[in-house]
């Protein structure tokens, strides 16, 4: 094979894994396993059939007005009586896990939230249908306090009341990133030349953005050590009590290597907070519902902290694009807010005097709603109604199962991919308590100390950095893993997703790991015969 490979040293690993992706799959005869993919191969099925049934059930009230005008048309739901039209929809269909399922998140919001049930029927069938815009434009207000409730449940652990916390409904964690960047910069809380922290390995993204030109931010690498299993040294966490770093970006559990913050690290930051109240910090939580007993950074400091929660990978659901932006009611970007400069509010005044008289009393969340639309389309914001009701559905399907039966299933199923990845390899697997085991990060160096010893490692770093090793399984094995440095990685490694293959594909990739190591070796041992 005679590939440059210096040539791709630039590329995002997303847009790496395309080149890799074409060499994995190049011979006909061969299946390309893709597992720099993080797109899992499970999905929730009981709350999307419930989405399906309620579809159902939301016709049968549109249809109940202005059906005799034309065959097809129905009209506007009605409030009076629904509560009793559904439950006899549901005795229709007893038997099914769907109606079930749906009865019992009524009850819930119901008889456990205390929400008035004809309120949240009448909410999500219009809901569903779709026939109006978002009202609140941020979230549809009983969605909020569902949605809210699961997230605080499984992000904070019930330590913070629901009540506490605003929440925006966004087209997944990806959109919920952009907005954030977007309206931090554009209310001149982090402007161009100012430092940012990212927390590493990272999502390559919260690398990628603040490079841009229009941002031309400083970035403050706070490296996570693999010797620690992978937790933030408290040297690296220190460089957070610098005045100059006006936020820190962290993704937890992390990614690639998959690992959440332990209890000393999470004080840790929170005892800097302390010392530095106008610290600000995104914390992207999407791995935090596999691991267990999570708490994030938003639960020991709240008022610093923007909570980003995507349903995406727990539930199967990339595609419907649901994610949300969590912000404690009173924080400090809105009172970063109130103390900017005079003529910096003066020009925020004319961004969104079209949205209120009072521009100093929206609250920084409620700009990240206005800035999604350019502002002047904010009356139009808002995550489409059909979409944030299945994000409903997944969160009572959460909040129901008391025993947490779905979460410990694919918990079990993603470990049982790891054991045999590096069962085949012929290394044992991490077995950390923090591990939450979404991605692997294979280390080079650590694999061929444990199979071949450490002078091969050694030889091997060398060969690590010309590039060639993943290409060379791709277009060899027809496997595709990314690199580790495209996520801040410090040390060579290759991020493999236990999410999107099945188990005895990823023993199939250990196989084949462990044969090129061993061919490696070969060279290796006969060079130095």
């Amino acid at each position: 094979m005679s590939l440059d490979y210096s040539k791709y040293s630039n590329l995002s690993p997303f847009e790496l894994k395309d080149t890799l992706i074409s060499l994995a799959s190049s011979k006909a005869d061969r299946v390309m396993l893709n597992a720099g993919r993080g797109n899992p191969n499970f999905l929730a099925t009981l709350p999307r059939g419930a989405f399906f049934l309620l579809g159902q059930f939301a016709l049968t009230e549109a249809r109940l007005s202005l059906s005799y005008l034309a065959p097809g048309l129905g009209g506007t739901v009605r409030i009076d009586g629904i509560e009793t039209r559904f439950d006899r929809f549901l005795a229709d269909h007893q038997g099914q896990e769907e109606a079930t399922l749906l009865g019992s998140a009524l009850s819930y919001v119901r008889d456990q939230m205390g929400l008035p049930a004809d309120t949240f029927l009448l909410e999500m069938v219009e809901g569903i249908l779709g026939c109006y815009y978002p009202t609140p434009p941020r979230m549809l207000t009983l969605s909020e306090k569902i949605v809210g409730q699961y997230v605080l449940r499984e992000m904070v652990g019930g330590e913070l009341p629901l009540d506490s916390t605003d929440f925006f409904a966004t087209e997944g964690g990806t959109a919920a990133m952009a907005y954030i960047f977007n309206s931090l910069k554009q209310n001149g809380l982090v402007c161009k030349g100012d430092k940012v922290a990212i927390g590493m390995p990272i999502f390559s993204p919260y690398i990628e953005i603040p490079q841009l030109e229009e941002y031309g931010l400083e970035v403050v690498a706070i490296q996570a050590d693999p010797a620690l299993d992978w937790q933030y040294p408290d040297s690296e966490l220190e460089k957070l009590r610098d005045p100059a770093i006006k936020i820190f970006f962290c993704v937890n559990p992390s990614n690639p290597p998959s690992v959440k913050m332990n209890d000393a690290s999470l004080e840790k930051v929170a005892a800097i907070v302390q010392e530095r109240p106008d610290l600000m910090i995104l914390t992207d939580d999407v791995y935090g519902t596999f691991a267990d007993g999570f708490r994030s950074l938003y639960a020991v400091c709240p008022r610093n902290t923007i909570l980003v929660y995507s349903f995406s990978k727990y539930f199967g659901a990339t595609g419907w694009r649901l994610g949300v932006i969590g912000m404690h009611k009173d924080n400090v970007l809105d009172t970063k807010l109130a103390q900017l400069p005079a003529d910096t509010k003066q020009a925020l005044d004319k961004r969104y005097a079209s949205l209120t008289t009072d521009v100093a009393a929206v609250k920084f969340i409620d700009r990240l709603v206005a800035d999604s639309r350019a502002v002047a389309l904010n009356h139009t914001a808002g995550l489409s109604t059909p979409q944030q009701v299945q994000m409903v559905l997944f969160s009572l399907f959460a909040l129901i199962d008391q025993e947490d039966r779905y979460k410990a299933t694919l918990k079990s199923v993603i470990r049982r991919r790891e054991a045999a990845l590096y069962r085949e390899l012929g290394v044992k697997p991490s077995e950390d308590a923090n591990a939450v085991d979404y991605y692997t990060l294979i280390d080079l160096e650590d694999t061929c100390r444990a199979l071949h010893g450490a002078d091969f490692a050694a030889w091997m770093l060398k060969q690590a950095g010309t590039g060639e090793i993943l290409f060379r399984i791709a277009d060899e094995t027809g496997i595709v893993l990314l690199p580790g440095s495209g996520f801040g990685g410090v040390r060579p490694a290759a991020r493999a997703s236990l999410a999107n293959l099945n188990e005895f594909q990823y023993a199939a990739i250990g196989r084949a790991l462990r044969k090129m190591v061993d061919e490696y070796y070969q060279q290796f041992s006969s060079k130095n015969a």
